[in-house]
Formats: C-alpha cells, sequence, structure tokens
C-alpha cells in the first residue's frame, strides 16, 4: 500500500552553478595574463590574455580587450574586443563584441552587439594551460630557498637585477665573492 512505485523517476540534482571567486573592480586596471580556475568577474578595464578553466563575466562596466580569449564560459555584459573561443558564450542587453566567436552554445538577448563571426561547432578544444604553482623549500643548511620547478622563468629583483632560477642570494654571493677574491690578491 506505501510502496515506492519503481516506474517513478528519480530526482537528480542540478548541475553546480559557477561561482564568482575573483573580482576587477571597476575603477581598475589590470594588464597581463590571466590563466587559472574558478570564476571571474571584470568590472574595470583589462588588456591581456585570459585563458580561463570556468567562468569568466565582463560586467556593465567592464571593458576588455584580448587576442584571443579562452574560457568554459562567457557572459558579456560589457565591452569585448577580441576573438572569443568557449564552450558556451552569453551576450547580455547592452554587451558588445568586437570580434569573431567559436563556440558550442551562444545566447544573446535583444540589444546585444556583436561585430564578427559566429562559428558554432559540436566540440570546442580550449587547450587550456594551467598555471604551475612553485612550491619553495628551505634549505636548513644554508636557509636559502630553492625553487623546485628547474624551468622556472628568472626572477627579477627590484635591489639586484635579474637573477637565475636559484634567486637572488646565488648571483649576490657570487658578487661577493669575486669581491672578496679581487681583495685578497692585493
Amino acid at each position: 500500500m506505501f510502496r515506492r512505485k519503481s516506474n517513478v523517476p528519480q530526482q537528480t540534482a542540478p548541475p553546480p552553478t559557477e561561482r564568482i571567486t575573483s573580482v576587477v573592480a571597476d575603477g581598475v586596471s589590470l594588464r597581463g595574463r590571466l590563466t587559472g580556475a574558478g570564476g571571474v568577474r571584470i568590472e574595470g578595464a583589462y588588456d591581456g590574455e585570459i585563458e580561463l578553466d570556468g567562468l569568466l563575466v565582463i560586467g556593465p562596466t567592464g571593458r576588455v580587450t584580448c587576442p584571443q580569449l579562452k574560457a568554459r564560459h562567457v557572459i558579456v555584459a560589457g565591452a569585448m574586443r577580441g576573438d572569443i573561443l568557449a564552450e558556451k558564450v552569453e551576450i547580455r542587453a547592452g554587451g558588445r563584441v568586437w570580434g569573431d566567436v567559436t563556440t558550442v552554445a551562444m545566447s544573446t538577448e535583444e540589444g546585444a552587439f556583436l561585430r564578427g563571426q559566429i562559428q558554432m561547432e559540436e566540440k570546442v578544444q580550449l587547450d587550456i594551460t594551467h598555471p604551475v604553482v612553485e612550491s619553495a623549500s628551505s634549505d636548513s643548511t644554508t636557509g636559502e630557498t630553492q625553487q623546485n620547478n628547474p624551468e622556472t622563468p628568472a626572477q627579477i629583483d627590484g635591489n639586484k637585477g635579474v637573477a637565475d632560477s636559484k634567486g637572488a642570494k646565488a648571483v649576490e654571493q657570487t658578487k661577493f665573492k669575486r669581491k672578496e677574491k679581487g681583495k685578497a690578491k692585493n
């Protein structure tokens, strides 16, 4: 009498919603390379490369200039100059895009602007490179910090110039040893 019927469909949980984890606020201007995972909302100005494994929202006051923006999901409510490669693209009312869009799913609201081509694909290959997080370990005998990644690009230290991947202390020690040798010969 109170048994559960077997042909009643089971309710499944909705897919997880993407969350904004970082914000570039209105009045802030950034230039560079933005990579990683998570959600980013841009309300200020950004000029550079973007490869994001997650959600990118360009807010109503946001202005982005990027040769090719790569992200899982892009929502444009502000201004975007450059090509977009994403699994899902939404251009909201008031959103403006100058560039080509390659995507699996596209939606626009009335009042959205796009000057470029739309290429719809069954699947989009994003090839997003995740940044290598360097962990530093301290050498207990010398107190120097060494990086675990041998292919680390040169680091710049404002006081000492350009250092190699072992850090600025190694460069300073080398200079110090040369000075000491020079004094010993005199």
